[in-house]
């Protein structure tokens, strides 16, 4: 197993009528928490309804966010192209990519919450169809073409972009992935990454893993272009604490609120969660195979069989949620960087075995060396008595 990324995707998802200022601050201090732990990426959601994903520009928040980080990459989880004019998505991420200095990534979708895309006159059809327009658009302007092109929502006349990206060749672009076959097409079509949402948030969408890939590579070679498992990324559920009965306590804090979001306000039929009460809530996320409320062991083992469903994949983003308090939620990100990340990182022999190592040769040498420090000792106490002696 090649090194495995790891970060999360903040939609983000904050209860209806708490305070936004004070949610908007906790996530950007999250994104800074991440940093601090090594975490690879971080991707930002544009939602504009529904009152629970509170951000409604991506970019505006990733620059917010570059300026609080030192590492991790930022990427729009997702821009919903389909409600942009795509010279200027192309625009504002190249803008980006220079103020990041080459930490920016590009996320497109066609936009999951219905009530977005209603106020814009646009049905969930039009939202694919336009995803596919807009980003044939983008991906020529970013790679210094100039477009004349006209669709349903917007008018370009010789549209070309007056900076190049600053990272070379291109800063990371994927396009997500939830149930119908559009993103992997459009992935394959374009030669660029793969964001898995739905498919791993449900027991459905963790079927189909394997298929999502098997498409990308289909549309790759049928356009003549190369993809990579590395540029894969999968979405999915995970709190762990020191242990399975304190993991459960913790979620007890919120995820009964993100539940009824799913079954009551959101209508995104791909998140039909299942449960009454907290305990069949966790029930569900642990039994249906979608996600690991539990332990490290709990959640290596998560890891480990989306790994084998999809045959391979580039980087394990955690849904972000407030299930739990927030100390207890980067508690679960710390335990995971330190307990999780080695596992599944460093190539054939991971950080963590290496310490293992370690530790074993120094536990077989132990009684030799415990007996040559102890001699050691006498030997320099007995030439400190003789230098006494000489003295007197």
């Amino acid at each position: 197993m090649s090194r495995l990324r790891f970060g999360i995707f903040l939609a983000p998802f904050h209860p209806a009528g708490e305070n936004p200022t004070t949610a908007l601050q906790r996530d950007l201090e999250l994104v800074a928490h991440l940093d601090r732990l090594d975490y690879d990426e971080a991707w930002i959601g544009e939602h504009h309804s529904a009152g629970s994903e509170i951000i409604a520009s991506p970019e505006i928040f990733i620059a917010a966010a570059a300026e609080r980080t030192r590492r991790i990459k930022l990427g729009t989880g997702v821009t919903s192209i389909s409600y942009h004019n795509p010279l200027w998505v192309a625009e504002r991420m190249v803008l980006l990519d220079h103020l990041t200095r080459g930490r920016v990534m590009l996320g497109c979708g066609p936009g999951s919450l219905p009530t977005d895309s209603m106020m814009l006159g646009l049905d969930p059809t039009a939202t694919r169809e336009l995803l596919a327009e807009n980003l044939d658009i983008i991906m020529r302007l970013l790679h210094g073409e100039t477009v004349t092109a006209t669709t349903r929502t917007h008018t370009l006349v010789d549209a070309r972009l007056h900076l190049r990206p600053y990272s070379e060749p291109l800063f990371d672009v994927a396009v997500a992935a939830v149930a119908s076959p559009t993103g992997p097409r459009q992935a394959g079509t374009h030669g660029i990454g793969l964001l898995s949402i739905g498919a791993t948030l449900s027991p459905d969408g963790f079927d189909a893993l394997a298929h999502h890939w098997g498409v990308v590579e289909e549309r790759a070679a049928a356009h003549g272009q190369s993809v990579s498992r590395a540029d894969w990324r999968l979405v999915g559920l995970m709190h762990v604490a020191e242990t399975r009965e304190q993991a459960y306590a913790d979620v007890q804090h919120g995820i009964e609120q993100w539940f009824r979001y799913f079954q009551k306000t959101a209508a995104f039929p791909q998140m039909a969660v299942e449960g009454g009460d907290v305990k069949e809530m966790i029930d569900f996320i642990n039994d249906a195979g979608i996600g690991a409320i539990g332990t490290v062991e709990d959640a290596r083992r998560q890891v480990q069989k989306l790994w084998d469903q999809s045959g391979g994949f580039g980087a394990m983003l955690l849904l972000a949620h407030e299930w739990a308090n927030p100390e207890a939620t980067k508690r679960s990100y710390e335990l995971i960087a330190q307990h999780v990340f080695p596992h599944f990182q460093g190539g054939q022999v991971t950080h963590a075995q290496a310490t293992l190592d370690a530790k074993e040769r120094a536990a077989g040498k132990r009684e030799d060396y415990a007996a040559q420090q102890l001699e050691a000792v006498a030997t320099m106490t007995e030439r400190y008595q003789q230098e006494v002696a000489a003295t007197r």
